[in-house]
């Protein structure tokens, strides 16, 4: 995966949920705690903590920093901040020489940071569109490479209602719901 994919993503997030600005963000986004704003600032957060790991190369952490989201940003506001952070992304996975690793519990290559962008993106996206009561699914071809980067052990299936059920969102046929997970992000040492 790469920049391209993020800014697919992201264009995703902006037609899903720019029409719905004037709804009630305070709601619950799906199954999550937070509210669909905090969810939505939750997704600028990660994305700009991805592009500074790719930036910055730590082998062994965290960088020490964090976007702070005003409390009374409204959704548009928001959006354009979620937005924002996700293009930092994209241009950082631009600049990337592909054999550049950045600590995300372990050394993560590019393909991986944009992978968990992508997923970041159109799993919050969906959480927040269920809290708005929008019914959007997210789109198969960005979930199949999501899950091909993350979720190697996946089962076959619709990507999207995969990834939903590999990430605790979703119900599949013959598998118990997920109550916890994570992604293989980081690559073999």
């Amino acid at each position: 995966m790469d920049h391209q994919d993020v800014r697919a993503a992201l264009a995703e997030l902006r037609l899903t949920l720019a029409p719905h600005l004037e709804a009630d963000w305070s709601v619950p986004a799906g199954g999550l705690e937070w509210s669909c704003r905090e969810t939505l600032a939750h997704i600028g957060h990660d994305l700009l903590a991805y592009a500074g790991q790719l930036v910055a190369r730590p082998a062994d952490r965290y960088l020490p920093f964090d976007l702070t989201v005003r409390p009374d940003a409204d959704p548009a506001a928001t959006l354009q901040i979620s937005l924002a952070c996700g293009e930092l992304l994209a241009v950082a996975l631009a600049a990337a020489d592909p054999g550049l690793r950045a600590w995300h519990w372990g050394p993560t290559d590019p393909s991986g940071f944009a992978a968990m962008g992508v997923a970041e993106i159109l799993l919050h996206t969906h959480d927040i569109a269920t809290g708005l009561g929008l019914g959007r699914t997210p789109p198969p071809g960005l979930c199949a490479a999501v899950l091909a980067r993350l979720f190697p052990d996946a089962p076959a299936g619709d990507p999207a209602a995969v990834l939903l059920w590999c990430t605790g969102r979703g119900e599949l046929p013959g598998l118990e719901r997920r109550t916890s997970w994570g992604w293989k992000a980081a690559l073999p040492s």
